[in-house]
C-alpha cells in the first residue's frame, strides 16, 4: 500500500515542505513547496521575533498544512532551526505555528541539523566507499559535517548563516572590498575551532547543499565562470563581480530571485571563507537536504529502524548503566503502561518509546555521583547532543530521569505546556512505581502486580501476603505514598 510522508524545514531564510509516498519500499517525491520567509530578519536586538516576520511566517505554514491535510499524523515532522533556537518569544510562536500548521513544530539542535542534512546528501548521493566534506550554509547556521555512506564522523553547526552574516558586513546593502573581506575573515575565525580536526580527519571531495550554494553553483555556471558544481576561481570572480556591481539590489545575474539578492553577497563570503579556510579547489553540489533527512528518518520510525532507540543504547553505554536493572525496570515499567494506557489516555507509541527511553537511562547521573544522582542524569539527558532527539523531546526525556526518585519535583513541571505535562506526569509516576519495585535490584522476577488508575488515584493489587513476606518493599511504597502526594496523586495498595 502506498504511504504519503510529509517533512517540513523552518529555516533561518526559507521554510520548504517536501510530501513524498512510499511505493515497495521505494521514496518517491510527490510535491515540494518553498517559501522565502527570512525569519532571521524579523530578530531584533534582544532576539525576538517581530509581529511582522512571525504573521508572515504562519500565513506559510497555514498553506503548507492545507497541502498536507489528508496525511495522517504520525508522517509528518516539521522541524525549526537556527533562528528558533535563539528566539526569547519562540514557545509563543511555536504555539501559533502549530495551529496554523496542524502540527507541532520541533526544535533541534545544530549538530542534529547537521546529522539530517548528510543523511538527506547520502540518500541523494549515496557513496559507501569515499569519505565527503559536506557543507550546508543556511539563514542563521552553516553545518559542516564529515562521513561515509550513511556514517558521520563529525558533524558542526556553526553560528553564521546568510541573513546573520548580511545584517553585520552588509546591512545597507552595499558590497565593497573591505566588507567582503571582513566578512570572509568572520567566517574563517568561526572555522578556526575545528578546522585542524577537520584537516586531520581529511575527505575525498566536497559537497554542497541546500539555497545558498545551489544559488552559486546556478550564477557561476550561467556566468560561464563554472561548468559544473563551484570552483575557487570561479568563486573569485563572482566576488569580484559583486564588489565591482557595488550594492544587492543592482545584481543582476540569471537566475538569481529578487528574494535571494539581499543575501546573495554574504553567503558568497561565507563560502569564500570557508573555500580559504579548508583549502578547497571544488564543490560539487547536492540536491539532497536537511527536509529530505527529516523525510527518511521519519520513515524509520514509522517502520521501527528509529535512530533514537541507537541513541539511548549509546547513552546507557558511554554512562556505564546497569543493563540488567534497566531492564527490569523498562519491562515492569512498560507492563505498568499496557495496563493504565486507555484510561491514562496515553498514546501507545510516543509515550511509550519516552517510558522504555527514560528506564533505560533513569540511572546515568551515576557516572557523576551517587548523591542526587538523578539531578545529574537530568542535567547530562538535557545537554547531551543526542541523535535524533529535538529540544523538547530531550526536556520531556530529562524530566522523566530528573524525576525518577526522592521528593517528586512538581515546580519543575511548571513551564512545560499543560498539554504535555499531564501526561508526562503520569509516566514519571510510572517509572518511579518500576524503580521503587525493583529497588533490591534482584534477578528474582516480580509476581503479576495489576494497576488502576482513575485520574490523580493509582491502585496497586499484589496477590495475596506477597507484601507481608516483602516487607521492604512495603516500607518503599509507604514513602513513595508520601512522595506522591505532594503532586495530588493518591497511591494505594494491596
Amino acid at each position: 500500500m502506498d504511504e504519503s510522508y510529509a517533512a517540513i524545514d523552518l529555516g533561518s531564510n526559507s521554510f520548504h515542505m517536501i510530501v513524498a509516498n512510499l511505493i515497495d519500499g521505494q521514496l518517491q517525491v510527490i510535491d515540494r513547496m518553498k517559501e522565502m520567509v527570512r525569519l532571521a530578519a524579523g530578530l531584533n536586538d534582544r532576539q525576538e521575533l517581530s509581529k511582522e516576520s512571525m504573521q508572515q511566517a504562519l500565513e506559510c505554514l497555514q498553506r503548507f498544512g492545507q497541502r498536507i491535510r489528508q496525511i495522517p499524523h504520525l508522517n509528518v515532522r516539521a522541524v525549526g532551526t537556527n533562528t528558533l533556537r535563539q528566539a526569547r518569544n519562540g514557545a509563543e510562536f511555536l504555539t501559533r505555528a502549530h495551529a496554523a500548521l496542524g502540527h507541532p513544530i520541533e526544535i533541534i539542535a545544530g549538530r542534529e541539523e547537521a546529522r539530517l542534512i548528510y543523511s538527506g546528501v547520502a540518500h541523494s548521493l549515496y557513496d559507501e566507499t569515499h569519505k565527503r566534506l559536506v557543507i550546508d550554509i543556511g539563514g542563521g547556521s552553516t553545518e559542516l559535517i564529515i562521513g561515509r555512506g550513511f556514517d558521520t564522523f563529525y558533524t558542526e553547526s556553526l553560528y553564521m548563516g546568510c541573513v546573520n552574516v548580511g545584517r553585520r558586513f552588509f546591512a545597507d546593502g552595499k558590497i565593497k572590498a573591505k566588507r567582503m573581506r571582513k566578512a570572509i575573515l568572520f567566517a574563517m575565525q568561526e572555522l578556526e575551532s575545528l578546522e585542524s580536526a577537520y584537516k586531520k580527519m581529511g575527505w575525498d571531495y566536497a559537497l554542497g547543499s541546500s539555497g545558498t550554494i545551489i544559488s552559486i553553483g546556478e550564477v557561476l555556471r550561467a556566468q560561464g565562470w563554472c561548468n559544473t558544481g563551484i570552483t575557487a576561481a570561479g568563486l573569485m570572480h563572482l566576488m569580484e563581480s559583486l564588489i565591482a556591481i557595488g550594492d544587492s539590489a543592482a545584481i543582476d545575474f540569471t537566475g538569481l530571485s529578487d528574494r535571494r539578492k539581499p543575501v546573495f553577497a554574504s553567503g558568497v563570503a561565507i563560502l569564500a571563507g570557508i573555500f580559504e579556510a579548508l583549502k578547497l579547489d571544488k564543490m560539487d553540489i547536492s540536491e539532497g537536504a536537511l527536509r529530505e533527512g527529516l523525510l527518511y528518518d521519519l520513515i524509520g520510525r514509522v517502520h521501527d529502524e528509529d535512530i533514537r532507540d541507537k541513541t539511548i543504547l549509546a547513552v546507557a553505554q558511554r554512562y556505564g548503566v546497569d543493563m540488567e536493572q534497566a531492564q527490569r525496570i523498562k519491562e515492569t515499567a512498560e507492563n505498568f503502561f499496557i495496563q493504565v494506557s486507555d484510561d491514562w489516555k496515553l498514546d501507545k507509541k510516543a509515550d511509550l518509546k519516552l517510558l522504555s527511553w527514560g528506564a533505560l537511562i533513569h540511572e546515568i547521573g551515576l557516572s557523576v555521583a551517587h548523591n542526587q544522582y538523578h539531578r545529574h542524569g537530568a542535567y547530562l539527558t538535557a545537554n547531551s547532543d543526542l541523535a535524533g532527539f529535538s529540544h523538547q523531546e530531550q526536556m520531556k526525556l530529562a524530566m522523566l530521569v530528573r524525576s525518577h526518585r526522592r521528593k517528586f519535583p512538581q515546580e519543575e513541571f511548571e513551564p512545560i505546556p499543560p498539554v504535555m505535562r499531564v501526561a508526562l506526569v503520569r509516566l514519571c509516576i510510572l517509572l518511579r512505581l518500576a524503580v521503587v519495585l525493583h529497588r533490591s535490584r534482584s534477578n528474582v522476577s516480580l509476581p503479576d502486580i495489576h494497576i488502576n488508575v482513575n485520574d490523580n488515584n493509582v491502585i496497586l493489587h499484589f496477590p495475596p501476603g506477597w507484601l507481608d513476606q516483602h516487607p521492604l518493599t512495603l516500607v518503599d511504597l509507604s514513602t513513595e505514598q508520601v512522595f506522591l502526594q505532594i503532586a495530588d496523586f493518591k497511591l494505594v495498595f494491596d
